[in-house]
């Protein structure tokens, strides 16, 4: 079990059941839940959960789809985050939460995640390492959100991480961090990998 790490918001295990929004989404009141990282959430959690396996989810991929205003760049001068976007597929890391701690770790997840609405709950169906398929929940990326930047040319994209710097530090560290993390949890990302390098050499 994790705990959650100092500042984070406090869970609410006891809470007796989901609420909206969740419900909207497909999660069902008194189960378990999974909830998919395919970013920092797969080394930084930041809630309690029971089971964590390796995880492949299909029809989305990971990359640099977000533009960042706050954390990894400005408004005037933009880093670019990781959002899971349509098409392909993508290895992360599924956690299983407790029914009892749901709720608590869902509304922890919607203060975490959907601070400017740039991303979109969904169920998705996972296939975790052991071959079994489970529902998950995952932040998907929001195509019509004004910080979408969606698959911008390699060197622009690059250019962007070069010169980003915001609350959370420099853009070009988030990259490599999360590419080193990565290879930590036995995934190969060559997209990010060949991005780090286009970094690298500029």
């Amino acid at each position: 079990m994790v705990v959650p790490l100092p500042g984070m918001p406090r869970l609410s295990p006891s809470a007796p059941e989901i609420a909206a929004p969740y419900r909207a989404i497909g999660v069902a009141a008194g189960d378990d839940v999974w909830v998919f990282g395919y970013g920092s959430l797969m080394w930084n959690p930041g809630f309690p959960f029971v089971e964590r396996r390796l995880a492949t989810v299909r029809g989305w991929h990971r990359g640099f789809s977000v533009y960042s205003f706050r954390h990894r760049g400005t408004r005037a001068c933009p880093g670019a985050v990781l959002g899971l976007d349509r098409g392909g597929a993508c290895r992360g890391v599924a956690y299983r939460v407790a029914a009892a701690e749901a709720a608590g770790v869902l509304d922890y997840l919607w203060a975490r995640e959907m601070q400017n609405a740039v991303y979109e709950p969904r169920l998705l169906t996972a296939t975790l390492d052991n071959g079994m398929k489970v529902p998950t929940v995952a932040f998907t990326v929001l195509r019509g959100h004004e910080q979408y930047c969606g698959r911008l040319p390699p060197e622009e994209l690059a250019g962007l991480i070069r010169q980003g710097v915001g609350e959370s530090g420099r853009n070009v560290d988030y990259l490599v961090n999360t590419v080193q993390h990565l290879h930590e949890l036995g995934i190969r990302d060559r997209n990010l990998e060949g991005l780090v390098e286009r970094v690298a050499a500029s």
